[in-house]
């Protein structure tokens, strides 16, 4: 049976009350995602929107995209503003808007024996990291996981997993420098199996999305554990870094038409002034942001909420 991310972490839907929180993930999403709601402030102000003045739809389209919503989203989100009539408050309409846009948040079955975990990106994304506090968000409520250091690449990217594994308190799979990755991904299933662990998260080399070779070792990696178990893997993330706008939309068309992402990690966004790309992400490619990350503290990658974000992407 599949559940929601929010489900599976155990989070509750705080909501925009948290924001009164000290601390709080809405108040910490809100001033992440500053610097794309400043982009739009001034044009969905009470008072400065006439529905009636082309102008003032064209300043919308102009800020919605400074905020890399994108072409076509922004077009999207103005057809159902216009075609809604009366506005009233502009700001909530394009919260709703936006928010349905967004989609419903990403569902995770992990009824596998063990479920795997395929996480994919370019080089900088935050993946090896955004494993981490994965894995001790699922150590935290009742999970036993596995890490598999299928990078095999770079030096340093095997011994950050494995000091990420010993603090989440999972279990840890190596490879030899410059080993095939996939044989990475066998051995660390094969490992879980035997301990009877719930859960394999594999780590992959970054790569640039248009290395034709690297993202067809990827595919490789995945035809191997699709190989190993049947119906693995259960969850292929995607981790984009929010800072790089535009560039995560052909980032996660392309690694989804090499191993067929199911969902999308948005880290950076304390960072970025390019927040509105989740919109354009989930409205262009129909694929689910799962989980977002607003910092360097474990429990700052939580799992998305379409309200929640749009709300603190416009709303503030």
């Amino acid at each position: 049976m599949s559940r929601t991310w929010a489900e599976l972490l155990g989070d509750e839907a705080a909501g925009p009350q948290e924001s009164a929180e000290a601390g709080g993930f809405f108040s910490r999403l809100r001033d992440s995602l500053g610097k794309s709601r400043r982009a739009l402030t001034e044009q969905i102000a009470a008072g400065t929107f006439d529905a009636a003045d082309d102008a003032a739809w064209e300043r919308l389209e102009e800020a919605l995209i400074a905020a890399d919503v994108g072409v076509p989203s922004t077009a999207e989100l103005v057809r159902r503003l216009e075609a809604r009539g009366e506005l009233g408050d502009l700001s909530e309409a394009l919260v709703e808007e936006a928010a349905a846009l967004l989609g419903e948040p990403g569902r995770l079955s992990l009824d596998g024996h063990p479920s795997v975990i395929l996480v994919v990106g370019v080089n900088g994304t935050g993946k090896t990291t955004t494993i981490g506090k994965l894995a001790n968000r699922l150590r935290e409520h009742g999970r036993t996981v596995v890490l598999g250091a299928a990078d095999t690449f770079r030096a340093a990217a095997e011994e950050q997993l494995e000091i990420w594994a010993e603090r989440a308190g999972a279990d840890f799979v190596g490879g030899e420098r410059g080993g095939d990755p996939a044989a990475v991904a066998y051995d660390t299933i094969e490992l879980a199996a035997q301990r009877g662990r719930d859960v394999v998260i594999v780590d992959t080399a970054g790569r640039l999305h248009t290395q034709a070779n690297l993202m067809e070792e990827l595919a490789k990696v995945r035809r191997v554990i699709a190989q190993k178990q049947e119906g693995a893997p259960n969850e292929t993330l995607l981790v984009v870094d929010a800072t790089t706008g535009q560039n995560g939309v052909q980032q996660a068309r392309l690694f989804g038409e090499a191993v067929g992402v199911t969902g999308v990690v948005l880290t950076k966004l304390d960072g970025s002034a390019k927040g509105g790309v989740a919109i354009a992400i989930a409205n262009e490619l129909g694929l689910p942001i799962t989980l977002v990350g607003v910092g360097e503290s474990l429990d700052d990658l939580r799992p998305f909420d379409p309200q929640d974000f749009a709300r603190a992407l416009i709303a503030g």
